[in-house]
């Protein structure tokens, strides 16, 4: 006898997709379809926080029907006695179905570990109630369903999926596409693209992948590191009931541009007493002080000197390093997250960037979007945004009316085109600076004037087509902070884009100085 009747398939392989797949792709929303058939509720095409909608409709039916499947299917198990056994079609859709209704009954008690401070560090009883529904779902007659799938282990993915849908949804903001985008590549850099595969082998690999995050300044590449890094494996162990280490102090964010090299070496390698001028006694650094499942953030990874990409490329294809004034190598056990809004290939053009340490770097690349990629994509996306820092900024309390008036000052002041070149850094610092002085006023770098003297060149006939080109280019440069998307923009080739940029400009544009 099967165990899942035809129209219970389809809503089992439906689930299995939802339990296997992103949770931020498109694709997620045809399941849910599939799932419910004539019980689904047309929502937003992007699961995005937003406080001006609710959250995803779908999820509690869902919940209900994917539960009742599987006690109808538990029942059947039973029925079939000893000599029930699934094929292994039916055994795969039979376990993450599983392992999506396990997920869903004790959400509310893995968001508790995640919301209260220290979760290693005490007792998880609640473990004990998980291990007896697994045990009472998977051995069963028609048992080896899943010999790996231990509940310690299941446990584990269960907290650690949680942690990377609260960390991801909750910090990375937009429902434009280029968010989505953004959030499911944070989900593949945590998961890979086959949860199930991660879930048997890689979970334990993919702390020796280096991930390396660029994109315009201010588009969140910090908060992208962030979500990488407090959502990484963390082993259940069963014995003490405890997580074996804390996530929330697994990040150690660095950033190399406020640095000296000599105190970026101290920073991130530790010394010995007398290394240097200063150095009265030894020190452990990053490297050494990070635990095995911890993450270290090299913020501005593109201004290091070569001097320092030679010892960071060690430590990436050897993970050993030395203290600096030391000779004795030791082990560095964790992960590296890169950042950069620099653009590497013209760096390695250039001679300032190391190709073998980019081709290190970039084995795991997510790019972060600019603002206004996001509302090119959706216009009206903006407000929700705007209410979204509202709350964070000011609390819920009058969010209201305080995003209105930023919106006001917005529209009469800055207009609906203005490119927003501080990205939702700015927009920040303009919801902080309207709560304040009920006004937000562009530095001169980010102001219009640009704009007008490119525009007062063009109508007096005093530039040539190639130095408005150049002008043009840099401007868009300057604000965009990456080749390719100053490319799409102009629709020309990003060589030509390169070719065009004027750098002594591009320094005035970034000094504060106009075209």
């Amino acid at each position: 006898m099967p165990l899942f009747r035809r129209d219970e398939q389809i809503v089992a392989r439906a689930v299995s997709g939802l339990a296997q797949g992103n949770p931020f792709l498109p694709e997620r929303i045809e399941h849910e379809r599939q799932a419910l058939g004539s019980a689904f509720v047309v929502a937003h095409p992007v699961w995005h926080l937003n406080v001006d909608r609710p959250e995803n409709p779908n999820v509690a039916v869902l919940s209900a029907r994917a539960a009742e499947l599987l006690e109808t299917a538990r029942r059947r198990l039973d029925a079939g006695g000893r000599g029930a056994r699934l094929v292994e079609d039916e055994a795969d859709l039979y376990e993450d179905l599983v392992f999506y209704a396990l997920f869903d009954r004790y959400a509310d008690q893995f968001f508790a570990l995640i919301t209260e401070p220290a979760a290693a560090a005490r007792r998880v009883d609640v473990y004990d109630r998980f291990a007896r529904d697994l045990d009472r779902y998977l051995v069963t007659p028609a048992a080896g369903l899943a010999s790996s799938a231990t509940a310690p282990h299941l446990f584990a993915c269960g907290f650690q999926v949680r942690r990377a849908f609260h960390f991801i949804h909750r910090n990375i903001l937009g429902g434009s596409m280029p968010a989505a985008r953004l959030r499911a590549q944070v989900w593949q850099s945590i998961f890979t693209r086959d949860l199930k595969r991660y879930r048997r082998t890689l979970y334990q690999l993919l702390g020796d992948v280096t991930t390396l995050v660029t994109g315009p300044s201010g588009t969140g590449k910090e908060l992208v590191a962030r979500a990488v890094a407090l959502s990484r494996y963390i082993p259940f162990d069963p014995a003490t009931r405890r997580f074996t280490e804390d996530f929330a102090s697994a990040f150690y964010p660095l950033n190399l541009s406020a640095l000296s090299p000599t105190l970026i070496e101290s920073e991130l390698f530790g010394h010995r007493r007398g290394a240097f001028t200063g150095a009265v006694q030894d020190r452990a650094g990053w490297l050494e002080v990070c635990p095995r499942l911890g993450t270290v953030f090299l913020d501005e990874i593109g201004e290091i000197d070569r001097g320092l990409q030679v010892k960071l490329l060690r430590v990436i294809e050897t993970r050993a390093f030395q203290r600096l004034g030391d000779t004795r190598d030791r082990a560095f056990r964790g992960k590296i997250v890169g950042a950069t809004n620099r653009e590497l290939g013209s760096e390695m053009q250039a001679g300032r960037f190391r190709a073998d340490l980019y081709y290190r770097l970039c084995g795991d690349l997510i790019r972060t979007p600019s603002l206004r990629e996001q509302l090119d994509d959706q216009p009206g996306e903006r407000r929700a945004l705007v209410r979204a820092i509202v709350e964070r900024v000011a609390g819920v309390e009058g969010a209201d009316l305080l995003a209105e008036e930023v919106e006001r000052w917005i529209d009469t002041r800055l207009g609906a085109a203005y490119g927003w070149p501080g990205n939702f850094r700015e927009l920040e610092q303009c919801v902080r600076n309207v709560m304040i002085r009920g006004e937000y006023h562009p530095s001169s770098s980010t102001s219009p004037t640009s704009e007008r003297r490119l525009t007062d060149g063009l109508l007096d006939g005093s530039l040539t087509a190639d130095a408005l080109l150049r002008r043009y280019c840099t401007m868009v440069y300057a604000k965009t902070g990456s080749y390719q998307e100053t490319a799409r923009r102009l629709e020309l080739d990003r060589r030509t884009i390169r070719d065009k940029v004027d750098r002594k400009l591009l320094a005035e544009l970034r000094e504060g100085g106009g075209l």
